[in-house]
């Protein structure tokens, strides 16, 4: 099978604009990762008389939906992550670009713990199977469109490998002659 080389060309280019496309889509929306808690607040998080305390008007929802720069609850602004293209253009030394690291691992750790520590307790209140039941927690679109960015990148690199044979195969044909 003869395949030219502005055909290849063409796919190599039309994967890689497609590659592009969908990973700036993907990059910048916020549904890399889902947590649908509907049928937990519609069940009611164990709801307490009048004389427990708490009932289910008073529970906000926690429902939410996150992407790489931030996070969107469902009756709340988004909230960023982290700023990556901020104006501060702060100079910091060395050490204290060391003590900064230790600080984020350190709350990063605390914050992993605790997260641990509160889904072990939620379980505790809720019993596991039926949190479970309850909560739907999935991969977004987001996360698909990268991944399909992905697969058209690797396209991309076997269009312009190709593209490179058969170049490699005409300059041989055009010595041999």
């Amino acid at each position: 099978m003869r395949v030219s080389l502005s055909a290849l060309a063409g796919a190599a280019a039309l994967a890689g604009a497609l590659s592009f496309v969908l990973l700036a889509v993907a990059i910048g929306t916020d549904f890399w990762y889902i947590i649908d808690t509907e049928r937990l607040e519609r069940g009611g998080l164990g709801a307490q008389d009048s004389v427990g305390g708490a009932n289910r008007s008073e529970l906000e929802p926690l429902s939410s939906h996150s992407g790489l720069w931030r996070t969107c609850r469902v009756q709340s602004q988004c909230a960023p992550l982290m700023n990556p293209f901020g104006q501060e253009n702060v100079t910091i030394s060395d050490s204290s670009r060391q003590l900064l690291t230790l600080v984020t691992l350190a709350g990063i750790s605390i914050y992993v713990a605790y997260s641990a520590a509160a889904f072990r307790e939620a379980l505790c209140l809720l019993e596991e199977k039926a949190l479970l039941d309850r909560v739907d927690i999935r991969f977004g679109w987001s996360l698909a469109l990268g991944c399909i960015s992905f697969i058209a990148e690797l396209l991309t690199g076997a269009a312009f490998l190709a593209a490179a044979r058969v170049l490699s195969l005409r300059r041989r044909q055009d010595q041999a002659i």
